[in-house]
């Protein structure tokens, strides 16, 4: 970690933390709340590194003033949370479920009286499990359900929500939910998975319009993205990598910028993208979420492989807990780039993740230090300052996560928070980083910036 004060931002300059419904809330049957296909995949032996599930997570449910106050003593000015579709819409049709409201109702009048913006995210990847059994993401009709669902909740949320994020990472639902199977649902469609992006992407669209028509919050769309390096210097690598890029980096942008789908190493089925779809998709949006993890090394495959690409350790870098590689210059070189690649098109960006997971544990005293998670923070809060003076137009970030909390297959393995959360008991301990990061973010801002 670099010796230097952590550097400085310019004023009203975006902070926070996030976290998602499944991950933290609990409460799986609390109020009403349905199965999502999160709760089913869960259950399925064998899906989840340690046997568990999110049945209690870290107990937000009844918890969930205590992370408020978390919040308040971090000094952040915003919380990215969730909303579950399950809990709102159990069945994913028909009235909202009212009991089920009332928690967010309370969750940002609480974050409001906090001083706290409220920034909600409608979809982190928990749809409900008839939805799914009628055909998830695959099923046009879903994109309509999701409209439905965010009318719903901006009609109960919208006067007090300072930011709506329609979805999260629709790359990872459709690669390893409907891709790999990794994920839930679990399906292994690989490249037949097209229509989930589309459907995805069109859901997106038509909540846009539902949003704006209940509420004058500026609307986003999160999505994950990884710098590609090429791994060999031959052709058929840099056409596996711009495969990969178009996969990864470009099929939930473009549309979404009004650039239409890029070149994809995938069949688009005939009737899946329909007359007016794109226009729906090219709706403007007032940011652009940026999640950052880490850059991607890719190769051409072995031949027969039914891929146009092979992912490949990248050498040289450190690893998280979760192997992946630390390279914090990835986004300093994430956000030039995608300034270059989208010009005027590109709206101002948040950085809505970014974090690290490493095996924390309490001392004898009961104290959790974590000097590398501050050293992860720090390296990329640099980064991102150095993409700022590039003139990327970056307005916030948010670091992942608050809360240790339930790391989808990974299940209670993987430990991502600022705050240590004992799962046997849920106990709150803020970490080091977290006494760092309220340093970073409450440090006033210097005069004439």
């Amino acid at each position: 970690m670099s010796t230097e004060p952590p550097p400085e931002f310019p004023p009203g300059f975006r902070w926070g933390v996030a976290t998602s419904a499944y991950q933290i809330e609990g409460g799986a049957t609390a109020a009403g709340r349905g199965t999502s296909i999160w709760d089913t995949f869960a259950r399925t032996p064998g899906r989840i590194a340690d046997g568990s599930t999110g049945e209690v997570a870290c107990d937000h449910w009844h918890r969930h003033r205590e992370d408020v106050a978390l919040l308040a003593g971090l000094g952040v000015s915003a919380y990215r949370f969730s909303v579950a579709w399950p809990r709102v819409q159990p069945g994913g049709t028909g009235p909202a479920n009212a009991a089920g409201l009332d928690f967010y109702d309370r969750l940002v009048d609480d974050l409001a009286a906090a001083g706290v913006d409220p920034v909600a995210t409608l979809y982190h990847w928990d749809l409900p499990q008839p939805l799914e059994d009628a055909g998830g993401w695959l099923a046009r009709d879903t994109a309509a359900r999701f409209a439905e669902y965010a009318d719903l909740v901006a009609a109960r949320l919208g006067d007090r929500v300072r930011l709506w994020i329609t979805l999260n990472e629709p790359f990872v639902q459709l690669s390893l939910g409907y891709g790999t199977g990794e994920h839930a649902p679990g399906r292994a469609l690989l490249f037949d998975a097209f229509p989930v992006a589309h459907h995805q992407l069109l859901g997106h669209g038509l909540a846009v319009a539902a949003l704006r028509a209940r509420s004058a919050a500026p609307v986003a769309l999160t999505n994950n993205y990884s710098p590609v390096r090429v791994a060999g210097d031959g052709g058929a690598d840099r056409a596996a990598a711009d495969a990969y890029d178009a996969l990864h980096n470009r099929l939930f942008t473009d549309p979404l910028l009004g650039l239409g789908y890029p070149r994809l190493p995938m069949a688009v089925e005939p009737g899946t993208v329909r007359d007016g779809d794109l226009a729906v998709i090219a709706a403007p949006i007032d940011v652009l979420g940026v999640n950052y993890y880490n850059p991607t090394g890719v190769r051409a495959p072995e031949a027969g492989s039914p891929l146009p690409f092979e992912l490949v350790e990248l050498p040289g870098h450190p690893r998280t807990a979760s192997g992946w590689p630390v390279a914090p210059d990835g986004l300093r070189e994430l956000l030039t780039g995608l300034r270059a690649r989208y010009g005027e098109r590109l709206p101002p960006i948040q950085v809505t993740e970014n974090g690290c997971a490493y095996d924390d544990v309490p001392d004898a005293d009961g104290r959790v230090h974590d000097p590398q998670r501050i050293a992860y923070l720090d390296g990329h809060l640099r980064a991102l300052r150095a993409a700022l003076d590039d003139g990327v137009a970056v307005t916030g970030y948010f670091a992942w996560s608050l809360l240790d909390n339930w790391e989808w297959a990974e299940g209670f393995t993987r430990r991502f928070g600022l705050v240590h959360v004992d799962f046997a008991t849920g106990a709150r301990t803020p970490k080091s980083s977290y006494s760092w990061f309220r340093g970073v973010v409450t440090r006033p801002t210097p005069a004439g910036e």
